[in-house]
């Protein structure tokens, strides 16, 4: 099974022939490969996967995701 998890691009960089930025997950950002979504923006939000952005999504839909996510740790905590 694989996860992707949305955040939001607060960063971007061109090195060499790569597209890099810093991604934001709630509160912990992580450099991400941006080669898969060369249309992204920083204020974008992305889904990504071992260490890849794939797909550009809703910022509504994301925050609900990360929101499920969070309910979900804290559940996990109390058990």
């Amino acid at each position: 099974m694989c996860l992707a998890i949305p955040g939001e691009i607060v960063e971007i960089r061109e090195e060499g022939a790569l597209r890099n930025g810093k991604v934001r997950f709630g509160g912990i950002a992580r450099e991400i490969c941006l080669a898969y979504v060369p249309e992204a923006k920083v204020g974008d939000y992305v889904l990504a996967h071992a260490g890849f952005a794939i797909t550009i999504v809703d910022e509504e839909e994301a925050r609900a995701t990360l929101a499920l996510f969070e309910e979900l740790a804290k559940k996990e905590k109390t058990h």
